[in-house]
């Protein structure tokens, strides 16, 4: 762990470079191409066959 004590500068200067890097690429990111996008999809169906709750007309006597 001595070399620790000499060298924790390199470590945050690497650190400090990750942290902007991800920003940078974060700030690339289109939100507006991505919703533009999205809108195009469409969904799935949804059926619920295996309904396993009873149904409201029924009465439970």
């Amino acid at each position: 762990m001595a070399w620790l004590k000499d060298y924790w500068w390199i470590i945050l200067i690497i650190l400090i470079g990750i942290f902007i890097n991800g920003i940078k690429a974060l700030n690339r990111l289109s939100y507006k191409n991505y919703l533009e996008k999205k809108n195009g999809i469409k969904p799935i169906p949804y059926s619920d066959d295996d309904d396993d709750w009873p149904s409201s007309d029924k009465s439970n006597k």
